[in-house]
């Protein structure tokens, strides 16, 4: 099936005036739904005339002679997102535990993680992030720490690239923050 000039004004008409892909993929034939999103996408057809609110408005205008008011856009949220720390002195449990993601490049909140690992693995991990060989991600191996180091989204991002403990991802500083023993975890939580 080619798309013709006579098929695309057939779906450009039908498109503007409200019809879904479906229908017009069915008054084209031989033409399936998604190769009408497509081809609607293509021609950068995929805002539409409007909302049924904006018809009616821009119906009565017509009717009283008036120019149709224009469209506003919605302002883009530049707000940076607040993340809610859990509160100790709640009975009830949190609606939710997960936390608001944060856009790229904004500043990353406090880490509640950082207060559960002992200060002795802390330390440990901060004499090792000195010596460590800071590789990319493109010299990774099964042999090297895959403990990532920095922001992404930054020119200082990098990874341990240690030498791994058998059977673990990252080197033996890392492995002691990562891994930690269940009973420990569940002694902190109290």
């Amino acid at each position: 099936m080619s798309w013709t000039d006579e098929r695309v004004e057939t779906l450009k008409r039908m498109w503007t005036e409200g019809q879904s892909a479906s229908q017009i993929a069915k008054e084209l034939g031989g033409v399936t739904r998604n190769a009408v999103i497509g081809k609607v996408h293509r021609l950068g057809l995929s805002n539409r005339a409007g909302s049924a609110t904006e018809k009616v408005a821009a119906e009565e205008a017509k009717v009283a002679d008036v120019p149709p008011a224009p469209k506003s856009e919605p302002e883009p949220d530049t707000s940076v997102p607040e993340v809610e720390e859990p509160s100790t002195q709640s009975a009830s449990p949190p609606a939710s535990n997960r936390r608001a993601i944060i856009p790229a490049g904004q500043p990353l909140p406090p880490q509640p993680s950082a207060n559960e690992i002992s200060p002795e693995a802390l330390e440990n991990v901060r004499k090792v992030e000195k010596t460590a060989k800071k590789i990319s991600l493109m010299e990774l191996t099964e042999r090297t720490c895959k403990w990532p180091v920095g922001d992404p989204a930054t020119e200082n991002f990098w990874f341990c690239g240690l030498n791994v403990q058998p059977g673990k991802p990252y080197c033996e500083a890392h492995v002691s923050v990562a891994f930690q023993p269940m009973s420990s975890r569940r002694d902190r939580k109290r």
